[in-house]
């Protein structure tokens, strides 16, 4: 829909949402790479992925962990989301959850690497830049994630 008074156009489009699990262990964070021929190649990235349609972010979450970590998610709790616009995109939503328990061991089937990163260094990993507003927080304490483990 276009407003002829302004020439502005309006969508009805529901935004994209995407999931980042955050899942923590001893002190460190899961983080994986994207691999050299993906948007954003070699870029960090928490795992997770689109919501799709009739999903809840939670069940998105499970789902895309089940698929890029052969984990199954028992429990999440969402943190903080808000919008980004990649350049040149339509702006997406992100979310982001603590993994708070699951079961098996995750595996990486997807990622270019994938590794647990200490928090205290993940500002030494080149991360997408929708995540860096998250990975501020970390380090403020805005998320009351910098010094927790397991």
């Amino acid at each position: 829909m276009i407003d002829q008074a302004f020439g502005i156009h309006w969508s009805h489009v529901a935004m994209l949402q995407v999931v980042a699990a955050i899942i923590q262990r001893a002190g460190t964070i899961l983080v994986g790479q994207r691999t050299p021929v993906q948007s954003h190649p070699l870029q960090w990235e928490f795992p997770g992925g689109k919501v799709e349609a009739g999903e809840t972010p939670s069940q998105a979450l499970a789902r895309e962990l089940d698929e890029e970590l052969a984990i199954r998610v028992e429990a999440s709790t969402e943190i903080t989301r808000y919008p980004y616009t990649y350049p040149g995109r339509n702006p997406v939503e992100l979310i982001f959850l603590r993994v708070d328990s699951f079961r098996g061991e995750p595996r990486n089937l997807i990622f270019h690497e994938m590794r647990w990163q200490p928090v205290s260094a993940l500002d030494q990993l080149d991360f997408l830049e929708g995540d860096r507003e998250f990975l501020r927080g970390i380090y403020t304490g805005a998320y009351g994630n910098r010094d927790q483990e397991d």
